[in-house]
């Protein structure tokens, strides 16, 4: 698998948004047509779509779903199409796949049972089941990054491959739309602990900083805040890491 750039876009209120450190009232970035600003980044060469539900993350309700059938409509005939976000249970998962998605992530819903992704790998293949591990100050937070649970990233990566986890998606919460640059450290470590992919998340700024996740090994990376405050486009970003 050669290393990706992927954009985010982040969906509230059936708008293309953009959070400081996940925090709800933190909106920095809002834009009404969600379907327009996925076919732009296909155009500018995404292989893989990176959707978030942050209504359903944040309070387990639904408001993003026509929207989201409207984009998986649009695009899925170009692109790869990975979705997380409140995603609870093996019906919401067969419901999103049915509907065309490749991929799904489960956060919160694969902690608090982690055989959930033993019976979702068993039912659909590894290859459909991203779980997110997303820290803050070296362990992982859960419910929309509320709720810290004193478990490392290390930890939980190594159970969720005995699992049969496809890939890992790891953001690091102290860095994530701050604008402030990267820190490798812990993506390196996870990285080097487990076998299967993992996808780096969390304080993309620059170029150089996609350039370093894929030194340390991760297979790909998420990128929201930088694409949409113009640091840099996302051509340029993909050219420089062919």
């Amino acid at each position: 698998m050669s290393f990706e750039v992927i954009p985010a876009i982040d969906l509230k209120s059936c708008k293309c948004v953009q959070l400081v450190q996940g925090k709800i009232e933190s909106e920095i970035i809002s834009i009404d047509n969600p379907v327009e600003v996925a076919s732009n980044f296909i155009e500018n060469g995404a292989r893989t779509l990176h959707l978030i539900d942050l209504d359903g993350a944040f309070k387990g309700v639904r408001e993003n779903a026509l929207i989201i059938e409207d984009i998986i409509d649009n695009c899925r005939s170009d692109v790869s199409i990975q979705i997380g976000g409140g995603i609870r249970s093996l019906e919401n998962v067969e419901y999103l796949l049915d509907i065309g998605a490749n991929k799904v992530i489960l956060s919160t819903a694969a902690m608090e049972n982690p055989y959930l992704i033993k019976e979702l790998a068993f039912a659909f293949g590894s290859e459909c089941i991203i779980v997110a591990l997303d820290a803050k100050d070296g362990n992982i937070s859960i419910k929309g990054w509320t709720e810290n649970t004193g478990i490392t990233p290390i930890e939980m990566g190594k159970k969720f491959e005995e699992l049969g986890a496809g890939s890992l998606l790891f953001t690091n919460i102290d860095s994530e739309g701050l604008m402030q640059g990267i820190t490798t450290k812990p993506t390196k470590e996870l990285v080097e602990s487990v076998k299967i992919p993992v996808i780096a998340s969390g304080g993309v700024t620059t170029i150089d900083d996609i350039i370093s996740f894929k030194e340390i090994g991760a297979k790909g990376v998420v990128i929201g805040s930088a694409l949409y405050t113009n640091k840099f486009s996302l051509e340029n970003a993909i050219n420089a890491i062919k």
